[in-house]
């Protein structure tokens, strides 16, 4: 077994008259995998939608870490699965193209999960991309003592090695702990072409504020909701407005969205016992909003039904994918 690049913090730093470099890299990894909360660690703020259900992601976010020596633009992509729905091979679409436009790929692998199926099909996956180098990042390390982590590492590198894959470095990383997020920056950074900054200065992400504004809403609507219902989940923002009437000093946004489920009978779980759960959804999301947008908001949330929209191209297009 040839040895593993397994990178840890270490102490010297580049010269600082090394050129600039800028340029994207994707996290991949099977749904679940800590992709999007990687993202926001990096970036600092909330850019991407995290949730502890599988397949939450469906829009790619990008979100961008500026460096005085580099601009780090990362790219959350859907998780990759086999699909059962015209919205999962939408998905899988969207994660292939991403994929074939990036200068970097990092491959996420949770600790605390064994090397499995859906890992070994999106890495032969990868073996297609030959010329794109490819980092294997091992997430959600604080779920595991060491023994498990030193295991994981040794299987990654060994899916490597069966799939041809020559892996650029192999990093342990805990996002929400944030040991060694930084150190990811490290390493993908030299993989990026010499570039000046792609984005100005400040920007932390390209997503339009309508569309993080409704996966926001999205993120709060699937807490707590049964297990099938996530995927059922999608919002629109039909209109956000500042209120007329307000003074300069005390503005306020009125935001109209609606939430879209696929059957009649999924309307009372999202809406709750005398509207409680929709309520909630609706504090949750409104604190992220207010934070995101830096306004005070008011926000107006209705369920509506979109029958089958996972299946149907028409209802597809209007919802956005």
């Amino acid at each position: 077994m040839t040895p593993m690049s397994v990178r840890t913090p270490a102490s010297e730093t580049s010269d600082s008259g090394a050129a600039h470099r800028a340029g994207f890299a994707c996290f991949v990894g099977r749904p679940n995998a800590g992709k999007s909360t990687l993202t926001n660690a990096l970036v600092g703020q909330k850019v991407a939608i995290t949730s502890n259900r599988p397949q939450t992601t469906r829009h790619t976010v990008r979100g961008i870490v500026h460096r005085p020596d580099a601009q780090l633009v990362l790219v959350d992509t859907p998780g990759l699965h086999k699909p059962r729905t015209l919205l999962g091979e939408r998905l899988n679409d969207v994660v292939r193209t991403t994929w074939a436009e990036v200068d970097v790929i990092g491959f996420c692998l949770p600790a605390d999960q064994k090397v499995g199926p859906g890992d070994t099909y999106i890495a032969k996956e990868l073996a297609g991309i030959k010329k794109t180098p490819k980092v294997a990042i091992v997430t959600k390390t604080d779920l595991v003592d060491s023994k498990r982590l030193a295991e994981q590492l040794i299987a990654v590198d060994r899916l490597g090695q069966e799939l041809g894959i020559e892996w650029a470095e192999i990093v342990p990383v805990s996002a929400t702990g944030g040991k060694q997020v930084q150190l990811v920056a490290d390493l993908l950074i030299p993989l990026l072409p010499e570039s000046p900054p792609l984005y100005p200065e400040g920007d932390l992400t390209d997503e339009p504020e309508q569309v993080m504004v409704a996966e926001l809403i999205r993120e709060a609507a699937l807490e707590g909701v049964r297990d099938e219902l996530p995927h059922s989940i999608a919002v629109v923002v039909e209109e956000m407005i500042p209120r007329e009437d307000r003074p300069a000093d005390k503005p306020l946004l009125d935001i109209h969205a609606n939430v879209y489920i696929e059957r009649p009978s999924q309307k009372g779980i999202i809406i709750g016992p005398k509207g409680s759960r929709l309520k909630e959804v609706g504090t949750k999301s409104r604190k992220h909003i207010e934070a995101l947008l830096g306004t005070p908001v008011f926000l107006d949330l209705h369920v509506k039904v979109a029958k089958d929209w996972q299946r149907d191209p028409k209802q597809l297009r209007k919802l956005g994918f």
